[in-house]
């Protein structure tokens, strides 16, 4: 089978799964291309967050268009992003390929199985952040969202993981975002995020530019398509194949890893 035709099919697998999900493309499009491209574990991760910024970026204008996406409150969180991401790639790019590679597998081996007992959504998560997560003044909820962007892009420039669905938490419970502005916002800094750390791994030659934009274009556009049958799909199904998928390729890829 041509590289190209592998290419667009995890790009088309990869878009339904995010449209479907919400979940980062970069859980699915690292495993794949490092399985079946058999790029370096760095490679993958520098391209697949190349493909993590074309998505959202597109999803976030047409948020932007209806008036949905508030920065002057987000910017905080996009800027420790950026910081944090920067030195995440910076971090990731000492650590060998076998090491970043187990442990990307284990991330998604332990996020399958949160998704496979938690579900999709965080509802639960949520009612317990806000319960907690008390801030009184505007100074101290800018502070706490640019120390969790930084978090946020840390762990994105390690393990390429765009962590939209903290962001997102970030936005309504503690920048007190409602929830369409929220959700354009989002998608907005999970795109620079995602930027910042293709940047950071660019710098170290680990993107193959090719194959993000074929992997990225048919990404997004069987992600706009499979986004519009989301709320058709049974939930806990969903949750339960998701998160079958996502820990039998952890564990694959973690056994290629040794194995390799």
């Amino acid at each position: 089978m041509s590289l190209y035709v592998i290419m667009i099919l995890i790009g088309i697998f990869t878009g339904v799964v995010t449209g479907l999900t919400g979940a980062s493309g970069v859980m699915v499009v690292v495993p794949l291309v490092n399985m079946f491209l058999n790029f370096s574990i760095h490679e993958a991760i520098g391209t697949s967050l190349m493909v993590d910024v074309m998505a959202p970026l597109a999803i976030s204008f047409v948020y932007y268009r209806h008036g949905n996406v508030d920065m002057k409150s987000g910017i905080w969180i996009a800027i420790g992003s950026i910081l944090g991401a920067q030195l995440g790639a910076f971090f990731a790019a000492d650590m060998s390929g076998v090491g970043l590679g187990s442990a990307f597998g284990i991330f998604m081996i332990l996020m399958g199985i949160l998704i496979w007992r938690k579900g999709l959504h965080h509802e639960s998560l949520a009612k317990k952040m806000k319960k907690v997560a008390k801030f009184e003044t505007k100074f101290q909820r800018l502070v706490m969202a640019l120390i969790l962007g930084f978090l946020i892009g840390l762990m994105t420039g390690i393990l390429g993981a765009g962590g939209g669905g903290m962001i997102l938490l970030i936005l309504i419970f503690v920048l007190n975002f409602s929830l369409h502005i929220a959700i354009g916002t989002s998608a907005l800094i999970m795109a620079i995020t995602a930027c910042s750390g293709a940047i950071g791994y660019a710098l170290q030659g680990n993107i193959n530019l090719l194959a993000g934009l074929i992997i990225g274009i048919s990404a997004a556009i069987s992600g706009m398509v499979s986004a519009k049958y989301a709320n058709k799909v049974n939930e806990k199904i969903l949750s339960k194949a998701v998160g079958v998928i996502f820990v039998a390729l952890g564990i694959i890829m973690s056994i290629l890893q040794v194995g390799g």
